[in-house]
This record gives structure tokens, sequence and C-alpha cells, in this order.
């Protein structure tokens, strides 16, 4: 007979591994599945660093679960005891028609959120590392930081075990079905019922979940390290912020050296969209390189020699907004997927909602414009 359990959470990356301990604090019976050894390099939950920031571009209505994602990163500090996010002020910045920023402005009109405008002069003068433009501007925040991404995925993992969840790792799912008012799934290992659902499958929801009605895409983003030149005190923690620039060419963000392979900086969003993760190269190129420092050669010329690179994968959706909602046509299912480059921060909440999916089928959280069956 197959194992049975009340619930099966398909991906244990950033978003299932959130899901398993918020539905095993819960007191569910659940088992996870991953096709790669836990917390992998294959995936969108990698990287060292995530940005974590609450004046939200993507809209105002993002920075109610923004500001929830803050208070359950630092719950799950204080159940762990491990440090998994540092405080660091969040510059926005581009020029006089940046829609970037413009969103910033928006999220902090609608729930006055602290923030200091900033010309371009004021901030080269205030973080020495960037050379902007004087007719460019920007918005500061304090309630912004960074997230040690794969530590936060170990502490959603190793927590969910202590309270009793099973975790498996290299077992992909190959198929998945309802069977009456609960489901059945089947790896290479076994097969498996429950009750529940929970599909956090990554890039590899453009299989899986191929028709819940909202398209997904795979994009390759390279993420990159150099070295602090001869000013590293300019790329302290101290001096230089996390950043979002909206540049003309390629927008890309960066964040400050905090150890000895110097300033993390990566493009947002501008490369080609695939169909699936199979066309993905997961190896950093001289050219991606030599694309990066073109980019912010003029914005950040103190910035050195490349160190270190490592590829990711955003799963876009053509509004460049989330999937959090019920399948639309398996109310036992519940998925999360399409995060869109800009998801990870979010981890936490996400968790919580896809435990009151799975086990009420609503939320207290609006994730009313993340809904599969919107209109695109």
């Amino acid at each position: 007979m197959p194992q049975s359990f009340d619930v099966i959470v398909l991906g244990v990356g950033g978003m299932g591994s959130a899901a398993c301990f918020e539905l095993a604090r819960r007191g569910r019976r659940v088992l996870g599945l991953e096709q790669f050894p836990l917390v992998h390099a294959r995936g969108s939950s990698h990287g060292h660093t995530r940005i974590i920031r609450t004046a939200y571009a993507e809209g105002p209505a993002y920075v109610p679960l923004a500001k929830r994602a803050f208070e359950k990163w630092y719950e799950l500090e204080q159940l762990t005891g491990r440090h998994l996010l540092t405080e660091c002020p969040c510059l926005n910045v581009g020029p006089p028609e940046s829609e970037h920023v413009a969103g910033v402005r928006a999220s902090v009109s609608a729930h006055q959120l602290a923030a200091e405008e900033l010309t371009g002069h004021e901030i080269n003068r205030r973080f020495p590392a960037f050379n902007f433009p004087t007719d460019y501007s920007g918005v500061v925040e304090q309630a912004a930081g960074f997230l040690y991404v794969e530590e936060c995925v170990r502490a959603h993992i190793d927590s969910a075990m202590s309270l009793g969840a099973e975790i498996h790792a290299e077992e992909p799912v190959r198929a998945w079905k309802t069977v009456g008012n609960g489901v059945e799934l089947t790896t290479d290992k076994g097969t498996y019922r429950a009750a529940k659902l929970v599909v956090t499958a990554g890039a590899w929801a453009t299989k899986l979940l191929a028709d819940i009605g909202v398209p997904l895409r795979v994009m390759r983003q390279v993420l990159l390290w150099f070295g602090t030149g001869k000013r590293p005190e300019r790329f302290r923690r101290d001096h230089f912020p996390i950043f979002i620039a909206d540049v003309q060419g390629m927008p890309f963000y960066g964040l400050p050296a905090i150890d000895a392979f110097g300033a993390k900086v990566a493009r947002h969003y501008g490369a080609p969209e695939l169909p699936d993760p199979k066309g993905v190269n997961w190896e950093v190129t001289g050219e991606d390189v030599n694309a990066m420092r073109e980019n912010f050669a003029d914005f950040l010329p103190g910035l050195g020699e490349f160190t270190k690179g490592q590829v990711c994968m955003y799963t876009v959706t053509p509004d460049k907004h989330f999937v959090i909602d019920l399948h639309p046509e398996f109310p036992q299912v519940s998925i999360a997927c399409g995060f869109s480059g800009h998801g990870f921060k979010f981890a936490p909440t996400v968790g919580e909602v896809l435990a009151d999916l799975a086990e009420h089928g609503n939320t207290k959280h609006d994730i009313g414009m993340f809904s599969a069956r919107r209109t695109l």
C-alpha cells in the first residue's frame, strides 16, 4: 500500500521548505519531495544572499506581505538560533523617468513608509562607490537587508524535520494525479498518497503546472562577484547599500562586500525567455562577466577583478507577478510558482499562505493579484 500523509510538498526549495515547516508546526503529517540534493544550486534559491525590502516597486499590495516576511524571518532566527537576515539600507535609483523609482514612491506613499529622497549628486556624495549621473534620483529605505539564502532554506528544512516532517532528497516525482478527494504521486522509489498536495516546483512548474492558465517561462540569470579594488572600505556595509539601479540597457542590482569575494552584482531581467529549465547553461561565461562589467563600469568605477559567479533561474509570468492559488481544476492542490526573480524574500509568508490553502482553502493574506485565473 502507498504511504499516506496529510500533505505532500513537491519541491523543497525556498517556498517548499517554508511550506513544509509551516505545515509541520501545525501538526500535519508532511512529506517533502525534492529531485535534487537538499539546498542545491540548480534552481532559484542559492547564491549566498537575497535582497529583502519593504518599499516595493512592484506594487503596494506586496508591502503587507513583505512586512509579514520580516516578522517570520526574525521568528525563524529565534527558533533556530541562526543568523539569517542582516539589515542594510536599500537604494533605489534611476533616471527621471524610472518606472522602478516611481513604483517605490507609490508604495512609500500608500503605506506611509520611512524613506529618503536623494538626487544623483547626493547619492554619489553619501555613497562614494557610486558615480550616477546628477540628473538621476533615488529613494533610500532603511527597512531592508539581505538574507543568507541557503541558510534560510536549510533552517526551514531542519525545523520541519525536527517537527516530524519527512523530507526525501534526490527523489524526482514522475507523475501525480488526483484520487478521489486526495492525490497520489509516483517516484522512482515509491508511491505516496495524501489528502492535499502543494506544488512548489520552481522552474519545473513549466511542465508540472502547464495547465494552470498563467504562462510560465524560464530566464537564465547570472550572479557575479567582483573585488573591491583600491578603496575596499567604500563597498563595506557601513558605506555601501543594497541597490537596485533602473538604468538603460540592463537594469541591475547589487549588495555590499561581506566576504573576500567582494561586492555582488547581477542583471535583473533582460535575458532570453526559455520554455523550460533544459535550455539553461549553468556555466558562467566570459561573455557574462564582460557584459556585466560594461554595464556597471560608469556607475561603479571602483570595482575590481571578477572573483566568482553562479547561475540561477527566474521563472517568469507575463506580468511579473506571482502565482499563489488553489489549482484551477483540483481544489486539493495548492500551487506557488512564477516568482519572476523577486520572490525569495517572501518565502515564510508564502509558506504560511500555502499551509492556509491546504488546510482551509483560503487565507487571511491578500493574494488576489496572484490568482491563477487572472486575465493577462
